[in-house]
């Protein structure tokens, strides 16, 4: 750790900081009533796999880019129409639970506590408009929150891991970012930034070749070895 020379944070949001898919589950129990916990798996698996094909379509140029909040729109007309939901309102609440996510029990307080020595970043695939209403929802503080949005593409694109560098001054080197998903971390990794994995339930984990800066069980662990000595 004292190696590392660090001038700010830069964080994942989804599934670092807070839990989508509980707040999708909770949104398709909504949608859903009568459906079994397996059948609520289904749908949510339907959401996410829409979610990531998209993106990756995106990624590979085989469709020009959207924002996080048009593909929530989808996904949620493609899982009302696997339910046999045709409400507009319930389909547009469903839509909207994709912002309704609730923080990890160590996030506010594990964030609070490193802003009091680092700047901090958000740097999410999330839309501006979504990434408000998430930060707002699960009461994330920022110093700067950056949505993929402004760089018309997705994570892992290395355009997205610039707009921390070009918002902060920093050199890439001299930021962290920290992540659940390894495959984030790697990207990061690519264009320079220093590199904090934090384990959680939903992430993607390290492969035993990833060398990762930091390795943590939670924020407060972070932030254990980040104000170590």
């Amino acid at each position: 750790m004292s190696q590392l020379q660090i001038d700010a944070l830069v964080f994942d949001v989804l599934g670092t900081l807070v839990d989508k898919p509980r707040g999708l589950r909770a949104g398709l129990r909504r949608l859903a009533p009568t459906r079994d916990e397996a059948g609520i798996e289904r749908l949510l698996a339907l959401w996410q796999h829409h979610i990531e094909r998209e993106q990756q379509r995106m990624l590979d140029g085989a469709r020009p880019y959207v924002p996080s909040d048009a593909l929530d729109q989808e996904a949620a007309h493609l899982v009302a129409d696997a339910a046999g939901v045709t409400d507009p309102a319930a389909i547009a609440a469903l839509a909207h639970s994709a912002r309704d996510l609730p923080p990890w029990p160590d996030t506010v307080t594990g964030l609070a506590r490193l802003a009091e020595r680092f700047p901090l970043i958000g740097l999410s695939n999330a839309s501006r408009t979504a990434l408000l209403d998430v930060n707002a929802h699960a009461g994330l503080r920022w110093h700067q929150a950056l949505s993929a949005e402004d760089a018309r593409t997705y994570k892992p694109d290395p355009a997205v891991y610039e707009l921390a560098t070009a918002v902060s001054g920093r050199p890439p080197e001299r930021l962290l970012m920290v992540a659940a998903h390894a495959w984030d971390l790697r990207a990061a990794q690519a264009v320079g930034l220093r590199t904090a994995y934090v384990a959680r339930p939903v992430g993607d984990p390290p492969s035993p070749t990833d060398t990762f800066d930091l390795y943590a069980e939670n924020l407060t662990d972070l932030a254990d070895q980040l104000t170590a000595g």
